[in-house]
């Protein structure tokens, strides 16, 4: 069995660990203390299993034991990669070595893993054949893990199947069924399983609450929340990530000083929650008191100094963005991220690109997102020929592929510079140049009057969504711009013949809605 609370330690404290163990002879203490390096390993990457893997190959013959092999199993079916999960159980089986209950499980596990790809029912099958063949079905854990892969992989037939097998008292069994069908949107046929369930744990009235919070069903998430006989920390997080989901902030407040009377202690998963939904709804004030309630003067964890960089950065209180993202002790990559795109989102873009400068210096391995910031900051400030370079170094250095959001901030950035002709060329050189993209140029070419760049644009963009009417106004602003007047008259006609009519301006402030079309 794979011990649990592994401590996690530095690489620099593994590598010297490691080190010391080759030193003296890998095995020569006996295999207990690889068994501790390897689980340290696996726990203190968080997913990463190179340097497991590394220590694993090295083990002298007669090679890793099963608990070895289970452990490396376990870290891969966490760290999502089913593909060599089965890879080392084939060479476990080359071995000789006798698979147990807990190879199963882990096995098991990592199909779920890969349970958005179609593979994933397949390798579970192969999986469910070989427990059956020597005998395993009987082991209530094999017998659980074999329910949740076919519920996850969508095999709710075989999952009811096994669950008839099961003891009516098997809360877990049917937790996984029923968290099953909630997945596929069955919402009904959840509740009447958990209607059906003699022995409701905490557990399964907790599967039942997310299912309804995860689908927005809010109401009957509350309702169901209300009838619990008992709670524990997971029931009030389910409910206010719900509600902040939902975005409705005054709930999720409300269910927080419910938790708070209750006497229950909020953990990062509800911070979190909450201050994301501080972020969504722009409210400044909630941030901060939950700020200065929960988190003042406490060593607060990566997720939640993330979470609350990217709350005042998206409030507008960047000052307090900053000081929070100082004090922090440690910093990832979306650390960085809030901080960058928040200093480009208010209007700082040179400091945003600085701040990213700084983020390589200190070899911080950026993102998709770290791009998509510091692009962004660059098409902001009309830093044109930094924006080129750092397209350049993401597909050239880091090998992460553009995707449409990218382009469209080159395209934005060429626009506002006035350089259509390389806006073209960006998206030419685009497999599938989609409508936001090209809807992008065509208003850099009538921003900047270029008629036959905006013609060709326009046709373009109208060959993908001919139904979008800014499209044909923003045609028409070209053509006015140039006193064009009668090929103003054919596209008005062009959208009357196609039954587009412009769509009426709108200003939000506040709660109140003011109606531009007659202003």
């Amino acid at each position: 069995m794979i011990r649990k609370g592994s401590a996690r330690l530095s690489p620099r404290s593994l590598n010297q660990i490691h080190a010391n163990l080759v030193v003296s002879g890998i095995t020569s203490r006996g295999l207990q203390p690889v068994r501790d390096l390897l689980l340290s390993c696996i726990a203190s990457f968080r997913g990463g299993m190179d340097h497991a893997r590394k220590l694993f190959d090295g083990i002298p013959p007669p090679g890793p034991d099963l608990f070895m092999h289970n452990a490396m199993l376990r870290g891969y079916a966490h760290a999502g990669a089913p593909h060599a999960a089965f890879a080392l159980y084939s060479r476990m089986e080359s071995a000789g070595l006798m698979p147990d209950g807990f190879t199963f499980c882990y096995l098991l596990r990592a199909c779920c893993a890969g349970s958005g790809m179609p593979a994933c029912s397949g390798a579970g099958w192969q999986v469910h054949a070989v427990i059956v063949k020597l005998g395993f079905l009987e082991d209530a854990f094999v017998r659980n893990a074999l329910i949740n892969m076919h519920a996850k992989c969508g095999d709710l037939g075989v999952a009811g199947a096994l669950l008839d097998e099961a003891s009516e008292g098997d809360v877990v069994a049917w937790s996984a069924v029923i968290a099953g069908h909630a997945a596929r949107g069955n919402l009904d046929v959840a509740r009447q399983m958990f209607d059906r369930c003699r022995h409701k744990d905490i557990v399964c009235w907790n599967v039942m609450l997310g299912a309804y919070a995860k689908n927005g069903e809010m109401e009957k998430a509350r309702e169901l929340f209300d009838c619990a006989p008992e709670k524990d920390v997971v029931s009030w997080n389910t409910i206010i990530t719900g509600y902040s989901t939902q975005g409705m902030l005054e709930q999720a407040l409300e269910v927080f000083d419910e938790m708070r009377g209750a006497g229950w202690m909020p953990d990062d998963a509800t911070v979190v929650s909450l201050l994301s939904c501080c972020a969504n709804a722009g409210s400044l004030d909630a941030g901060r008191m939950i700020h200065s309630l929960h988190l003042e003067g406490r060593r607060i964890s990566i997720l939640t100094g993330n979470a609350l960089v990217s709350m005042y950065a998206k409030c507008g209180d960047v000052s307090t963005a900053m000081e929070v993202f100082s004090r922090m002790k440690e910093k990832d990559v979306w650390t960085w991220n809030s901080i960058i795109g928040g200093l480009a989102l208010h209007g700082q873009a040179e400091k945003s690109v600085q701040f990213f400068s700084k983020m390589l210096e200190e070899k911080i391995h950026p993102n998709g997102i770290s791009f998509l910031c510091v692009l962004g900051a660059c098409s902001h400030a009309g830093l044109v020929e930094d924006g080129q370079r750092y397209f350049s170094l993401m597909k050239e250095r880091y090998r992460i592929e553009p995707n449409a959001k990218h382009y469209c901030c080159m395209v934005d950035m060429l626009g506002r510079a006035g350089l259509l002709d390389e806006a073209f060329a960006i998206v030419s050189s685009m497999r599938q140049p989609s409508a936001v993209v090209r809807r992008t140029l065509l208003g850099a070419c009538r921003t900047h009057g270029d008629l036959a760049l905006g013609k060709i644009a326009q046709e373009r963009l109208l060959s993908i969504k001919g139904d979008a009417s800014g499209d044909y106004v923003l045609l028409s602003g070209i053509y006015s711009s140039y006193g064009e007047w009668t090929r103003v008259e054919t596209v008005r006609r062009s959208m009357d013949k196609r039954g587009l009519r412009k769509v009426v301006g709108c200003a939000q402030i506040g709660h109140k809605t003011a109606d531009l079309s007659t202003q």
